[in-house]
């Protein structure tokens, strides 16, 4: 049997993935409200803040050493089982919150969440490096980072609308579940990488093969493995262009968790909405997320097939992702309604999601397949702690109900990943051993 355009069902699969993700680790953050009427009925609203914002810390620290944790393993046991390990043991996680009894046995669980979690990305990229030529690269990440931003627009009306049927216990339990049921149509789907798939017709395999770079000459290895740039994680570290994918990553990442945390608990402290008005608004922002992704990878692969360089590429649309968060970041210090509020945030994380799916693709550009991994689970933990950064400053720099520093440090930090890029990475290209 074969089937035509393997290769999107592999990244639509990736994508859905995401979408459960999301609304996995969403969950919460959705239905804080009701939980803490339910577990912490005598605090006060500023320590039910500070009780949030230590379990989303916990997370994201246990999320930063598991991108670098799955990177290793997705470059060890390869995409297909590293999806496996990842999402089985996520999905079985988020089950286990619905017997969470505080703080203690919620920050057990989203430790367990964020190590498996983090899988997603380092897998993503990996498969990204493995089924896609380099000019459709940018357009697949686009297709994937899209996942999350979709999963941002489901999750919230969705688990707001699980609240009218189920208590926020059982919730945990349906939406972990569906993490297990996406198991079945991966282990048939992916059999193989793309080199001995079997579905996959000759001209996708040669498509997909030929377009990777490296593969120059009939002298090379079969598949162009010989000529590309490996190094151990000690060597990446010694180049600056590894730096700047970690250090753009660490400046970038944490504006996309000021929103995924804090819009639910921002629209509920500012404007006063339960869960349920959350679910009528909060799931606005992610479609200027969705778009933007679709927009950043269909805009790289216009301007690579138009023939511009993939560093003239990547840089560009990097800065202009983060000159359209810029103005926006500043505009959320008084926006108004509720509804301008929302809107704004569409932009900013529209300009996250432009620049992001660049920035992601960075390491397949630089690398080898069997380095990628590597250093996108490296950048990853470097954004996740970027993320811990910014998530621990939010209970002290709103405690008055103004959020205006915490996106001022956003607009900082989407200058800091431009300047990260342009200025450590001289050019976007194969690097090749010193």
């Amino acid at each position: 049997m074969k089937i035509k355009g393997l290769r999107w069902w592999v990244v639509a699969l990736i994508a859905l993935a995401t979408i459960i993700n999301y609304i996995d680790r969403q969950a919460l953050s959705v239905l804080w409200p009701d939980i803490v009427e339910d577990l912490f009925p005598d605090e006060s609203a500023l320590e039910r803040k500070q009780i949030y914002a230590n379990i989303s810390i916990v997370f994201v620290f246990a999320y930063a050493f598991g991108q670098a944790i799955f990177g290793k393993i997705f470059d060890w046991v390869g995409t297909r089982i590293g999806f496996v390990l990842s999402i089985g043991v996520w999905s079985l996680a988020t089950i286990a919150h619905a017997f969470a009894q505080g703080m203690l046995s919620f920050s057990i669980f989203r430790t367990i969440l964020g190590v498996a979690e983090a899988g997603n990305w380092p897998g993503a990229a990996k498969g990204n490096a493995e089924w896609f030529p380099t000019k459709e690269r940018a357009l697949a990440q686009g297709i994937f980072n899209s996942g999350a931003a979709i999963g941002g627009i489901v999750s919230i009306p969705l688990i707001a609308l699980l609240t009218v049927y189920f208590s926020w216990q059982m919730i945990f339990v349906v939406v972990g579940a569906v993490g297990l049921l996406w198991l079945v149509p991966w282990l048939i789907l992916v059999k193989a990488p793309p080199a001995m798939h079997a579905w996959l017709t000759e001209e996708e395999r040669d498509y997909i093969l030929t377009g990777q770079k490296c593969v120059e000459s009939a002298q090379q290895t079969k598949f162009g493995e010989q000529q590309e740039y490996n190094p151990g994680v000690s060597e990446l570290l010694s180049r600056k262009q590894s730096w700047g994918v970690i250090i753009a990553s660490a400046a970038i990442d944490p504006i996309w968790w000021l929103f995924v945390f804090w819009i639910p608990i921002y629209l509920n402290e500012v404007y006063g909405m339960n869960v349920k008005s959350i679910g009528t608004y909060g799931w606005i922002p992610y479609v200027g997320a969705m778009l933007g992704a679709w927009f950043g990878g269909l805009l790289a692969q216009n301007r690579i097939k138009a023939g511009w360089s993939t560093d003239k590429t990547r840089k560009l649309i990097i800065s202009l992702g983060c000159c359209i968060m810029l103005p926006a970041l500043l505009a959320m210090a008084n926006p108004g309604t509720a509804e301008t509020a929302v809107l704004i945030m569409a932009v900013i994380l529209f300009g996250f999601q432009t620049a992001i799916g660049n920035v992601q693709t960075l390491p397949s550009d630089l690398l080898g397949k069997k380095a990628v991994g590597t250093l996108a689970g490296v950048s990853g933990m470097a954004a996740k702690l970027g993320a811990v950064g910014l998530t621990s400053l939010v209970p002290i720099l709103t405690a008055d109900g103004n959020y205006t520093p915490a996106f001022v440090i956003g607009a900082s930090l989407a200058i800091t990943a431009m300047a990260a890029v342009w200025l450590l990475i001289p050019k976007v290209e194969p690097l090749t051993k010193r």
